[in-house]
């Protein structure tokens, strides 16, 4: 045992769990524990945005593309506060981060000390936080800390991972106390339970008998990193993927057994194929109202008629939105192997069957058709110049200038719905969106981290001009860090997405969604390019399509902070091929294809 400060044991700790980066913002409450982080800064740097929300999109971020975990840290109050919207981002789309917030002194609790929430308890924050973290502790005595971190550390890597807070009363910084380090907790990746051996051959009976399978993909599959699993079991059965936003390029979305997006704005193959299928095979998947085009079948999927086979390491999400034919409590990895060794014992699955022809080839035939009609629908909006510029000439120029490993960010809005139904994912993690929850401010913010965590790659962040100007301090963290990233404002002068819900539903009405200024209601926005140029970062303003590609090509050679201005027409909406609802509104039919019962 050692005698020590509580905040030196803090940054021991730290050390020993293997965290890279404390992305925080000092405070009264915070003092004492930075100085002692200040003994450990060569390990782990401490690295300052200027709004807490910030920080936790950059944690974020960064776990997204490393799945390794950063700690976040925020003083007393307004600090920790302003870390919930970040976190319940993080909470919902599986994030592990490490919040440490400061707390008022536990000499003071219940006094109303500067800061403190005690209308129902004593330093009550944890109340405030409870929703969207894995689990709050928080220690009332040095003696507890060891304990506590440990237990923090094991709770977010277990099973779905996601975020945990420490909330520390802030004495507990000073004080001192005998203590003795507790092991590691972190586990990530460390504990993959899996299916039954009966469960896994059953699941194989289906596979190989079913006519029109398909396995839909989710986070957990990224989350598990299984992308080479997926793409050999897929390939071995000749069987289409299908991908929500947070699963896309575990398998390469240049495949040709990889559909895209399913749900309102997913690709017509994708919503097609989920319609007319026989057997689904769900891996690390929600079924989410966005992927599911809220549940109204025929529309993306057509449970119960269709045979459902969920397999998912969180049993909450196993009969959430379906009841399964069989459900699986397994990671995504493990059960995927399983199969490949089930196939392998019974020499199933060949490329080359008894009758000579590939497997499923009339399923892959028809699916080959419905591309075919879909991509015959949208090219002529891929070849067109105009201004304002087309929304598809972005994701098309993206899409032939980023290298294949670039790392892409998005924002809630229409610009994320261009990308969910076009973007070709090379890789898993390459594609981080503000999915669950939503967020905005996430997309302009989550790049930082992502950028930390691959330093060597291209890091974009294509987000909305609504989202970047409730964040625009991003500018200030990456000029002062030296954190080369690139922003695409797709700059529509209005809250795109929800506009053209108000269109859609209220009579082509609007009201509160458009940037406007002045008697004559002018678009308005702010000189983006000059916003950042004003912070440090080289900024430009394309307003003509021929003049972007070239644009980005001269943003990724500089390799500084670059912000590109993109001015987009906003009366171009991505073509639904899905449905999706708000009720009692009446929900819309696709713009392209229809929906399917069977018979």
């Amino acid at each position: 045992m050692t005698r020590q400060k509580g905040g030196s044991y803090i940054a021991e700790a730290l050390v020993r769990e293997k965290i890279p980066y404390i992305f925080g913002i000092c405070g009264h409450g915070t003092v004492g524990l930075i100085d002692c982080l200040a003994e450990v800064k060569d390990e782990i740097p401490m690295i300052s945005p200027r709004h807490e929300q910030t920080a936790v999109h950059m944690a974020d971020g960064f776990f997204r593309v490393s799945h390794r975990i950063a700690a976040t840290l925020s003083s007393t109050g307004p600090g920790s506060c302003n870390q919930i919207m970040g976190l319940a981002v993080a909470q919902t789309d599986s994030s592990a981060i490490l919040a440490i917030t400061a707390n008022v002194p536990t000499q003071q609790f219940n006094r109303a000390p500067f800061q403190e929430l005690n209308m129902h308890g004593q330093a009550d924050f944890g109340q405030v936080i409870k929703p969207v973290v894995k689990r709050s502790f928080q220690p009332s005595r040095v003696e507890q800390l060891p304990l506590m971190i440990r237990q923090a550390a094991a709770t977010m890597t277990t099973g779905r991972p996601g975020p945990v807070n420490l909330d520390i009363p802030y004495n507990l910084f000073q004080e001192e106390a005998e203590l003795t380090p507790e092991p590691v907790g972190s586990a990530f990746g460390m504990r993959r339970p899996g299916a039954s051996a009966e469960d896994v051959a059953q699941s194989v009976d289906w596979l190989l008998a079913a006519e029109r399978p398909v396995i839909f993909v989710g986070h957990g599959m990224a989350l598990s990193e299984a992308g080479r699993e997926l793409t050999a079991l897929a390939h071995r059965l000749s069987i289409p993927v299908i991908s929500s936003p947070n699963g896309m390029g575990t398998i390469d979305m240049e495949d040709p057994l990889s559909l895209g997006f399913i749900g309102r704005n997913g690709a017509y193959q994708a919503n097609q194929a989920g319609r007319h299928a026989d057997l689904v095979l769900a891996i690390g998947a929600r079924f989410d109202d966005r992927s599911a085009s809220s549940w109204r079948p025929g529309y993306s999927w057509n449970f119960p008629a269709t045979r459902l086979v969920h397999v998912d390491l969180d049993h909450a999400e196993l009969t959430r939105n379906y009841t399964p034919d069989l459900a699986i409590l397994a990671d995504a990895r493990t059960f995927l192997r399983q199969i490949l060794a089930e196939l392998d014992a019974r020499a199933a699955g060949s490329d080359a069957p008894p009758n000579g022809l590939p497997r499923l080839q009339g399923w892959r035939d028809e699916i080959a058709g419905w591309r075919a009609e879909w991509e015959d629908f949208v090219a002529p909006g891929f070849a067109a110049h105009q201004q304002p510029i087309r929304p598809e000439r972005i994701v098309a120029d993206c899409q032939k200038i980023l290298p294949p490993d670039a790392i892409l960010s998005f924002d809630a809005g229409i610009h994320h719905n261009w990308f969910m139904q076009f973007w070709k994912a090379r890789g898993p993690q390459n594609m981080l969106n503000s999915w669950g929850y939503s967020g905005m401010g996430f997309g302009p913010s989550a790049i930082l981290g992502a950028k930390l965590a691959a330093p060597d790659r291209v890091c974009v962040s294509v987000c909305g001009d609504g989202g970047f100007t409730m964040v625009p301090h991003v500018l200030c963290t990456a000029v002062e860090f030296d954190i080369p990233v690139i922003w695409i404002v797709w700059n529509n002068f209005a809250w795109g997405a929800i506009r053209d819900l108000q269109y859609g539903y209220f009579e082509g009405r609007e009201y509160g969604t458009a940037f406007y200024r002045g008697p004559n209601a002018e678009p308005y926005n702010p000189d983006f390019a000059a916003w950042a140029r004003a912070s440090g970062v080289a900024g430009f303003t394309v307003t003509r399509s021929e003049d972007f590609a070239a644009t980005l090509e001269e943003a990724i050679r500089l390799n500084r902070p670059v912000l590109i201005d993109v001015h987009v027409d906003a009366d171009i909406r991505p073509p639904a091929t899905g449905s999706w609802s708000l009720p009692p509104l009446q929900p819309k039919e696709p713009a392209f294809g229809t929906a399917w019962r069977p018979e």
